[in-house]
């Protein structure tokens, strides 16, 4: 009866008002930074372990960070993947991993009952200090992932997104997929995932999330018990600079497909950017705000030329993607893409209505606290804002610095940020 009303109780929120989120940092004895938020309402913690190494640390091994970080709960200590994840369920405990371009994560959402936390807390800890990258489970994973990589080439839509990439970033290390490439994956052995993880999963190198019903004492306790086993080890250097290609250009792939994917755009904004909430609210404006967006209104709604059109920024580090994209029929392929590059640069030269800002700011922070009105969404944004070392009231003046931005400032971050000159695009579908 307990997991059955746990499983209930996480449809619930977690904690009561957005405002409420105050956020305490503080570093360990290790020198890993903590993030701590106490949430009131459910006798629950999320407790998240963050990395920098993410798949820009590939090197030449592209698809290594994220097949480390997938091996981490199929084995560790004297515990094997069975028995890792029959010690979480016996605690209602949920694990879970993963990576992007910039980190790689670990969490563990359990109760905070005390004998129910301690042992989730300590398998974590196991999982976390004491993978064993067994050779047969490193043989099944490395299958399974290099399945879904020859899977993947039968999607036109994957297919774009790695052309995308490579078109805007070149030899960086942001240009190719984060799950790596046949050719790579495929000269994988175990050491090599060892040395991977034995070169970034360090002290140095961690953060700690923590939100939920325990006390400062207690969060303090349990940053130090999760990374107590690790060596200290060191911060790995800077991911380099971003190179803006220097001019723009077409790419198109041929797919025996009946739809064509389009996609458009070059390297746009990273975390710190002073010009991140301009382009943040003029983008919502230009096809980030799904049907109320003006690329959705001139493809979809005047022209009926694909279901959708949308644009979107993603920060990161370095400047990560900005890209205009949509699906049509390959016939009408040419037609769309001139009616999305027409739209792009009427706004770029325009600028929005203030009709348009209003009601984009209206949209942006009327829906803004369900943005994090779990502890799972608050701990997404904690993680943000630790690993990229936004200030702690980010969450408190988000709406406040939405509401600052102008039309001038807009139309002045757009015009150095977006150059059409450089824009890079990229086709897959049928034969013209």
């Amino acid at each position: 009866m307990r997991f059955n009303l746990i499983g209930l109780a996480l449809l619930l929120l977690s904690q009561t008002v957005w405002s409420a989120a105050k956020i305490e940092n503080w570093q360990t004895p290790q020198g890993s930074r903590v993030y701590y938020v106490r949430t009131a309402g459910l006798p629950m913690v999320d407790v998240r372990v963050v990395f920098d190494a993410g798949s820009a640390r590939d090197e030449a091994q592209f698809g290594i960070a994220a097949l480390t970080s997938a091996l981490l709960d199929s084995g560790a200590g004297e515990l094997s993947a069975d028995d890792i994840a029959q010690r979480f369920e016996s605690v209602g405990a949920n694990y879970s991993a993963g990576v992007s371009e910039d980190m790689a994560w670990l969490a563990v959402r359990t109760l905070t009952e005390k004998a129910l936390f301690d042992k989730a807390l300590a398998t974590f800890e196991t999982v976390l200090s004491k993978p064993a990258f067994n050779q047969a489970d490193f043989e099944r994973e490395k299958a399974r992932t290099l399945a879904g990589l020859k899977h993947r080439e039968e999607s036109p839509g994957e297919l774009a997104g790695i052309a995308f990439n490579k078109a805007l970033y070149g030899d960086h290390p942001y240009a190719h997929p984060e799950t790596g490439v046949v050719e790579t994956v495929a000269g994988f052995s175990a050491d090599d995932l060892k040395s991977f993880y034995q070169k970034y999963y360090v002290a140095a190198n961690a953060m700690v999330v923590i939100v939920g019903e325990v006390s400062r004492e207690q969060a303090e306790q349990t940053a130090n018990q999760v990374l107590s086993k690790l060596p200290v080890g060191s911060k790995p250097s800077e991911i380099p600079p971003v190179t803006m290609p220097g001019k723009a250009s077409k790419q198109h792939i041929e797919f025996p497909s009946t739809q064509t994917h389009v996609l458009v755009g070059l390297p746009g904004t990273y975390r710190k950017d002073p010009d991140y909430f301009a382009l943040y609210v003029g983008n919502h404006i230009l096809g980030g705000g799904s049907m109320v967006s003006r690329l959705f209104e001139e493809v979809r709604e005047k022209r009926g030329l694909a279901y959708g059109a949308y644009s979107v920024f993603a920060p990161m580090y370095r400047q990560g993607p900005f890209m205009m994209s949509l699906q049509t029929r390959n016939d009408q392929t040419e037609q769309a893409l001139d009616v999305l590059l027409k739209t792009f640069n009427e706004f770029l030269d325009k600028g929005p209505s203030d009709k348009e800002l209003t009601a984009a700011k209206q949209n942006i922070t009327g829906g803004f606290a369900m943005r994090f009105d779990t502890n799972s969404k608050l701990t997404d944004y904690v993680a943000m804002i630790g690993f990229y070392q936004q200030p702690l009231d980010y969450l408190d003046t988000f709406q406040s610095n939405v509401e600052a931005v102008s039309i001038e400032q807009i139309k002045d971050a757009f015009k150095r940020r977006v150059k059409p000159e450089l824009l890079q695009t990229v086709t897959v579908g049928a034969g013209k």
